[in-house]
């Protein structure tokens, strides 16, 4: 084998990742180096144990699975699934979908502590619950995020508005017993603009009157 075929078969097993790596290893040698992980690691700068453990993996003596999967510990709506299906019992009423239909996202008014005292009602024991910081992050793999609902706030008297609302019953006192006067409920909360005040004085041309 040449410099350059050793440089390329070493840039290829670069690339790859895990498995794919040590199956393209254990090719490699069977097929170039007689099978022997000592001559691999002498040819591609590949460690042998690596190669020795693709080998293995390829005459199936050990079974073929990422450790990635092994490790770790099991995430809890994952370990207990009817966890996560009570967990949406409670928080799908109180849920709402992003306004703008810009994703899939759910964004739901109940924080992670609220969430964990229904479950406490539920029947759950402290020591079955994560904590509170857990079930946040429960939440949000669930695809909820915490969107607290902001209340309109109420318009500011001024300092006339009593005296506005105090003239105005005067009239009504008034005019109430009297058959010659007709009185007009009109809805004044939208403002729209007439005659010479429309569009800011402007015509449709967006000329000056």
């Amino acid at each position: 084998m040449d410099d350059l075929t050793n440089e390329l078969l070493a840039s290829a097993a670069r690339r790859l990742k895990g498995n794919q790596r040590r199956e393209f290893q254990a090719e490699v040698c069977t097929k170039l180096c007689n099978g022997s992980p000592r001559k691999a690691e002498q040819h591609f700068g590949w460690g042998r144990g690596s190669v020795a453990k693709g080998l293995r993996q390829q005459a199936g003596e050990i079974e073929d699975v990422e450790p990635t999967l092994r490790r770790g510990r099991q995430r809890s709506e994952e370990a207990n699934p009817q966890l996560a299906i009570d967990i949406r019992w409670i928080v799908e009423p109180h849920t709402q979908s992003d306004p703008e239909l810009k994703s899939s996202r759910q964004y739901t008014n109940l924080s992670a502590g609220e969430v964990r005292q229904e479950l406490l009602e539920k029947g759950y024991s402290e020591e079955e619950l994560p904590s509170e910081r857990t079930l946040r992050d429960i939440l949000n793999r669930l695809n909820y995020r915490l969107k607290r609902i902001q209340k309109g706030k109420p318009l500011k008297k001024t300092k006339d508005t009593d005296a506005i609302f105090d003239n105005l019953q005067a009239v009504h006192e008034e005019a109430k017993d009297d058959p010659e006067t007709l009185e007009i409920s009109v809805d004044t909360k939208a403002k729209v603009s007439l005659g010479e005040y429309a569009l800011g004085g402007k015509n449709q041309n967006r000329q000056p009157r």
